[in-house]
């Protein structure tokens, strides 16, 4: 077996012990083989399977593609949709800029990608909430009640922020978007969100029947309003600010905001 010097330095590493060979010592020795014991061979070829196997594993089409969405939903939250070209993005990732038209296609498709991921899963959870709360009242034969309808879509959007990995800069990023000339990110977002808020809507209405239609949407614009902004800025602001507690966990914002938005949908 001829080797070359890179192949002897890695042999070498991986089984010194067990493998007798002649390296580079001088001009004249160039030409040297090495000789390596048979189970040290098949020691040797088990490491470079593993360690190919290893790096295989960095460079996956999954792993690829997650490295993409993350760094896009770093850099979005930070520069916004607009101010983030596709270079830093894939510079951030660590990946060429073939990778995002092979995984995605185009920008526009990434920012609907970077959206979904976190808001199916988010909507599934408030969809499931949302409908056990009126199935529950309709097998009793009662409107539901409109704390808990509140609750169901509230709770699990806080929470959200403490759930994943990275949920900070997605709510970051979808705050920002609010108050963007450019409404492309509104825009993809209003798409993925409409059906849920169509189900929020109805099943507000159902609790409130004696409210007229248009009151309560308004009523649910400014509530959505609150739990936006309340989202926004939580994590953002110092704990001293103005002297108060602003370093409050997800479940206690929670137990704050509810009886608020409820007495605010409720009002006469």
């Amino acid at each position: 077996m001829r080797g070359n010097r890179q192949d002897t330095e890695f042999y070498q590493t991986i089984g010194q012990r067990s493998i007798k060979t002649t390296h580079y010592l001088s001009r004249e020795s160039r030409n040297a083989r090495v000789h390596i014991p048979k189970n040290s061979l098949t020691l040797i070829k088990t490491f470079v399977l593993i360690k190919r196997m290893n790096d295989s594993k960095d460079t996956s089409p999954v792993d690829t593609k997650q490295k993409i969405l993350d760094a896009a939903e770093i850099l979005f939250a930070r520069d916004g949709y607009r101010g983030t070209s596709l270079r830093a993005i894939t510079g951030a990732a660590k990946v060429n800029l073939a990778a995002v038209n092979y995984h995605f296609g185009s920008k526009q498709a990434l920012l609907e990608e970077v959206i979904k991921r976190r808001m199916i899963p988010l909507n599934k959870a408030r969809r499931q909430r949302l409908e056990d709360v009126r199935d529950a009242a309709q097998s009793k034969g009662k409107p539901p009640d409109i704390k808990a309808v509140l609750k169901a879509f509230i709770e699990p959007t806080i929470l959200f922020r403490e759930s994943e990995r990275g949920a900070d800069n997605f709510i970051t990023f979808i705050g920002r978007s609010f108050a963007d000339p450019d409404d492309t990110v509104r825009k993809v977002f209003h798409q993925i969100i409409n059906p849920m808020a169509h189900l929020l809507f109805e099943t507000v209405s159902a609790a409130l029947p004696d409210q007229p239609r248009d009151q309560l949407f308004w009523r649910l614009h400014f509530t959505m309003g609150a739990l936006f902004h309340t989202m926004h800025i939580c994590g953002g602001m110092k704990p001293e600010f103005m002297g108060m507690k602003t370093d409050i966990d997800a479940g206690s914002l929670v137990n704050l905001i509810i009886p608020y938005v409820t007495a605010g949908m409720k009002a006469k």
